[in-house]
């Protein structure tokens, strides 16, 4: 009897994590991906944070791969802002060359696509999509400065515009939604955008 008890007693403690994930299970129901409190104190750490600045593509080459570029370029972040852009990437997110967080970028990914840059030619109707897209911009541009990112996203828009045939307003959609200068606009930013 007392072993029956000890095995019933053994059973119960590996049987009770189970119980425990299917009762968080159903507790989280069928609330968002993104958690807003979770969102906020990233918002909070990259808001903070200042790996990310205005620098020439080659500062990167003093960098390791796994480290990433955090924080706003330019202009303090505006949490609305912030989460209309997370929510807009997610439909990129199955495109690695496509941030999913335009205020942590991993430095593998920047490197990845500045040598893009170096090593795409687009040929003249590419070139008119590309410079299309520059004009429809929120920033008149791949950035709201010639800095690394407008480098970065520059190599990002010939890729995407040689391998996808991404068109101007996709890539300036792009470009507006991991635009990493800060501010809730381009309206915010010390290069206004070409007319």
């Amino acid at each position: 009897m007392k072993s029956m008890q000890s095995s019933d007693k053994y059973l119960f403690l590996w049987i009770l994590p189970f119980l425990f994930v299917i009762a968080f299970y159903f507790m989280m129901g069928d609330k968002p991906a993104v958690n807003v409190d979770s969102l906020d104190e990233k918002f909070v750490t990259l808001s903070n944070a200042h790996t990310n600045y205005c620098a020439a593509p080659n500062f990167l080459d003093s960098k390791s791969d796994d480290e990433r570029l955090q924080g706003s370029c330019c202009s303090k972040m505006d949490f609305h802002r912030y989460t209309e852009q997370i929510e807009g990437l997610k439909q990129y997110s199955s495109m690695s060359v496509i941030p999913s967080d335009p205020y942590d970028v991993k430095v593998s990914l920047a490197k990845t696509l500045i040598d893009y840059d170096k090593k795409i030619t687009l040929n003249p109707q590419q070139q008119e999509v590309y410079d299309k897209a520059m004009k429809m911009s929120d920033e008149g541009g791949p950035c709201c400065c010639k800095c690394w990112r407008w480098t970065a996203f520059e190599g990002q828009a010939k890729y995407l515009i040689t391998e996808y045939n991404y068109n101007e307003k996709q890539i300036a959609k792009v470009w507006d939604l991991e635009d990493g200068c800060g501010g809730k606009g381009h309206e915010d930013h010390f290069e206004p955008k070409p007319s």
